[in-house]
């Protein structure tokens, strides 16, 4: 199979004409850098706003000539808009674009009739009954250990799980199972055939790419891939997909609570209060955008000496019941800080998997039969 490069790419981009019908997409400066993997092509296309929908049939032009060419599998084309504020481009002190005056949004998907859609048109995942995001306000603190060991919690009650990778920057689930040098085949045209391991389904940018390749897309790229994992992966049929999302409150959650109904979202937080305030931000984001909050767990609430026995609260103890008694969300649960699970999960063994009898699996199979009653 022909190695594709990104002038290759570039070269056939030039066959299409762009929003003048005059001049071409390329000479225009309306290709995003084009990223590739596996013989996979991701880009996106600018277009004006107001023109998005009339434009559809230049974006699958350009999705057409990218797949014709010898090597390509699939290519991931995305139409972007800049959305300008009343009072043009608002520049923040270092002198960057604000969000409040420019913003990109992503306008088109390939393969979807994506164009437009609002907030309040979200369409299902075909296959998945649940979709349940588990997300933080900021990192390091063990959410990705904590959904991965939930999800095979639930997988244990008998549900059909799988376990998206929403992390673009930072993808973690290669790693968490194992699975780093694996990649996912394209079937189905232009569908991603998911990974499988320990019974679960699984997904991440992280198989499509190297582990020490660094991710530099902006909003729309990652808005753009988050879409693909949702509506271009072949999941069901699944009871649930959990999501174990980037930190934080950017484009990824957004993209997620305004593409699929959610079930809900899980907050994971350390106890101490700087992890606290940003696990408020969550909340706060995903209750104003109409998720339901499932819960609020407490990830590494104390820690058992091993030699002594003798419990020490390293970050305090309590600070997220709190939280969520405060916010009038459930709390589901309190997790200690152990080295073995870091140990496990960095070997590609969840602590669920190599230890079910061990503290955490019976912790996690508790959370899990506290959010069984919304998988009704």
């Amino acid at each position: 199979m022909s190695n594709i490069t990104s002038d290759d790419v570039v070269d056939e981009l030039r066959k299409v004409k762009g929003p003048d019908f005059e001049s071409d997409i390329v000479s225009l400066g309306l290709v995003s850098e084009i990223f590739i993997s596996d013989g996979k092509v991701f880009f996106s296309i600018t277009v004006p706003d107001e023109r998005a929908q009339e434009l559809e049939p230049m974006r699958q032009a350009a999705q057409k000539v990218v797949e014709a060419l010898d090597g390509v599998k699939a290519a991931i084309v995305t139409l972007t808009a800049e959305k300008k504020g009343g009072t043009g481009q608002e520049t923040s002190r270092n002198g960057s674009e604000s969000h409040a005056g420019s913003a990109k949004k992503v306008v088109a998907q390939s393969g979807h009739a994506h164009v437009g859609r609002g907030v309040g048109e979200k369409q299902p995942i075909e296959g998945v009954k649940h979709i349940i995001a588990v997300a933080s306000g900021k990192g390091g603190v063990g959410k990705s250990t904590t959904a991965i060991n939930l999800a095979l919690a639930l997988a244990d009650k008998g549900f059909k799980t799988g376990l998206l990778d929403a992390d673009i920057y930072g993808p973690s689930l290669p790693r968490l199972t194992g699975l780093i040098n694996q990649r996912p085949r394209a079937v189905e045209g232009n569908k991603l055939e998911t990974l499988e391991k320990f019974g679960l389904k699984l997904m991440s940018m992280g198989f499509l790419v190297d582990e020490d390749r660094p991710m530099v897309w902006r909003g729309p790229m990652v808005m753009s891939a988050v879409t693909q994992f949702l509506r271009d992966v072949l999941w069901g049929p699944l009871d649930v997909l959990v999501v174990d999302m980037p930190p934080g409150t950017g484009d990824a959650q957004l993209t997620l609570a305004q593409q699929v109904p959610l079930t809900g979202a899980v907050i994971v937080s350390t106890p101490q209060d700087l992890a606290l305030v940003d696990a408020r931000k969550g909340i706060e984001m995903f209750t104003k955008v109409g998720v339901p909050i499932l819960g609020v767990i407490e990830n590494m609430s104390y820690f058992i000496a091993p030699d002594t026995g003798k419990r020490y609260d390293i970050f305090g103890h309590g600070g997220a019941r709190n939280e969520a008694h405060h916010r009038q969300v459930p709390f589901l649960g309190e997790i200690p800080l152990d080295p073995d699970v870091r140990a496990l999960s960095d070997a590609g063994t969840p602590v669920y998997v190599a230890k079910p009898q061990s503290t955490f699996s019976k912790l996690y199979r508790e959370i899990a039969e506290k959010l069984a009653s919304n998988l009704s």
